[in-house]
């Protein structure tokens, strides 16, 4: 199975490198289930990297209660707001990259999801103070290593992951959930010992041949 995915991961860097490169470096638009998404320059690109459109396909209204109050932490191109604003009243996306800041608030006025979603730049729960929510979900920068570029900080800086463990209980209401997508790319086992203070379970998975694709839900543990 390793080296069958190994096999997949060389394959599908090599038409990253050859035919899709140019897509983080100019204006574009992609579509995500049939829900159109303007994509800036040095944002992540959520049809060229499954986890993005694996979260949002994974994620029903059994997950976000109807009337929910939801964060969705490092909001990229606004993608999880968007499709999560179907059933929640109040959407809260943050972002620490100002270019993914305003790709994201042209992809809520794109799809018409204004009235719900609000936007914010800011690391973190900075933006947030007091504020708790009753579902929270981050696709993390989980790959070891520092961010050179603004893209970069979509897959790098696992310390991240470590800080918004730490903070989000406090930003988590009482009956609340947290959805947190990892990769087998990565050592899952200990990214999760970080959330000491939850009960983890598996809310879906993807194998998508270059690696399994894990949506965990975390709840405070009583």
């Amino acid at each position: 199975m390793r080296l069958k995915r190994l096999f997949w991961q060389k394959l599908l860097w090599l038409r990253f490198r050859l035919w899709q490169r140019h897509r983080f470096d100019q204006l574009v638009l992609e579509w995500v289930a049939g829900r159109p998404f303007l994509i800036l320059p040095q944002v992540f690109n959520p049809t060229l990297f499954l986890s993005s459109e694996f979260m949002v396909s994974a994620l029903t209204a059994e997950h976000i209660p109807v009337g929910a109050r939801v964060l969705d932490m490092g909001t990229g191109s606004g993608i999880g707001a968007v499709f999560i604003a179907q059933w929640a009243s109040e959407v809260v996306a943050v972002d620490v990259n100002p270019t993914a800041v305003r790709c994201a608030r042209i992809n809520v006025l794109l799809n018409r999801r204004e009235a719900s979603v609000n936007v914010l730049e800011g690391d973190l729960f900075s933006p947030l103070p007091g504020q708790q929510f009753d579902v929270i979900l981050f696709n993390p920068p989980y790959f070891e290593g520092r961010a050179a570029t603004p893209l970069a900080q979509a897959f790098y800086g696992k310390e991240v992951i470590e800080r918004f463990a730490a903070e989000v209980g406090t930003y988590l209401a009482e009956n609340g959930r947290i959805f947190l997508l990892l990769s087998s790319l990565v050592d899952e086992k200990q990214i999760l010992s970080h959330f000491t203070h939850f009960h983890i379970e598996i809310a879906s998975q993807q194998d998508v041949r270059t690696e399994l694709l894990t949506l965990y839900q975390l709840t405070h543990k009583r």
